[in-house]
């Protein structure tokens, strides 16, 4: 029984002196536990003689009740004192300034080639896409591009697999081939533009890359011409330079087409008095179109007695180099914020 009061006079100092929750379950498992002092006392009671049994029963009990007592306010405390801390290191001061994220915004091209879509879409055209690995029969063959093209040459045309004429494959060279494609699953009328990156064998200069985007127009129908052609391309035009630039239509050759025509549109470097970026010609070429080529309505099953269209290509580069008076397609291209932040 000395021992058992020594025991309860120490243990309040004890737990006290207990400053986290690991040390305090160890202190727990020495005073209350199964090999404590009251665990080990209240197996020996049965050795004691029957009077005795009970005082000192009831006075083990009321040291085990005690030192329980005191471990448990001594737990809540250090609970408390450790979500205190939680709560101050993760405190968030409100008044401090908000972190200023920049937001990012639409690049340029994508700005420009969404407005070309939403143009046409205006008019009443579809949009469609297509693969940019193309085989050479949607690419030339099916265009009424001939073999010995110039066009088909390595020079040209950026080849990804050599092989018979109906296996190779190739980087697209223009969006022209969902012309093919869309007609061979579609009936007449067909109005449908196609954008799409297109690659080509060219010389990195101030109006050209050899990565560019397009945006292919196509219009099938009865009794589709020319002025049909040149009106649509004008509505375009206004809707997107407005009535600043000039714009001229000049003969011109495509295998697909027939008639055949440029269009070129006024300078925007010079005004059209000449300079470096238009070689001194005062234009800069925009696009090609023309008449669809009736073997090209053959070769997707058209009757070309019964239909006529016309096919357009227009770079959408250009158009943001033209609309933007921006001097070298490279800027589109090299991602220099100091640039892109303008648009």
């Amino acid at each position: 029984m000395q021992e058992l009061t020594e025991l309860l006079a120490a243990a309040p100092g004890r737990i006290d002196a207990v400053g986290d929750l690991e040390s305090l379950e160890a202190l727990e498992r020495e005073l209350i536990g199964r090999e404590s002092v009251i665990a080990t006392m209240r197996r020996s009671l049965g050795s004691l003689p029957p009077e005795e049994r009970p005082v000192v029963g009831a006075r083990l009990n009321e040291a085990f009740t005690r030192i329980r007592e005191l471990l448990a306010e001594r737990r809540a405390a250090l609970e408390r004192a450790a979500e205190d801390q939680l709560l101050e290191e993760e405190r968030v001061d409100v008044t401090l300034p908000l972190v200023d994220v920049p937001v990012g915004h639409r690049h340029l091209l994508s700005q420009t080639l969404d407005e070309v879509i939403d143009i046409f879409v205006s008019l009443g055209y579809a949009v469609a896409r297509g693969p940019e690995v193309e085989t050479s029969y949607y690419n030339f063959d099916a265009l009424n591009t001939p073999p010995t093209h110039p066009a088909r040459l390595e020079s040209d045309t950026l080849y990804v697999d050599w092989g018979e004429p109906e296996d190779e494959l190739v980087l697209r060279t223009h969006t022209s081939p969902m012309q093919i494609r869309y007609m061979e699953t579609h009936q007449p009328p067909v109005y449908v533009v196609v954008p799409g990156r297109v690659y080509r064998a060219d010389t990195l200069d101030a109006t050209h890359s050899p990565v560019f985007n397009q945006v292919e127009g196509l219009a099938v129908d009865a009794d589709i011409t020319m002025a049909d052609l040149k009106g649509t391309l004008a509505a375009f035009m206004r809707a997107f330079f407005g009535k600043e630039r000039t714009v001229r239509l000049l003969p011109h050759f495509f295998p697909f087409t027939e008639p055949s025509a440029e269009m070129h549109v006024s300078c925007f470097n010079c005004d059209g008095s000449g300079c470096r970026v238009c070689s001194n010609t005062g234009w800069i070429e925009l696009l090609g179109c023309g008449m669809v080529d009736p073997n090209v309505f053959e070769a997707v099953g058209y009757d070309p007695a019964a239909v006529s269209g016309f096919a357009f290509g227009v770079g959408v580069d250009r158009l943001a180099l033209v609309r933007h008076g921006i001097n070298h397609i490279k800027h589109l291209y090299e991602n220099d914020l100091r640039v892109l932040e303008q648009f």
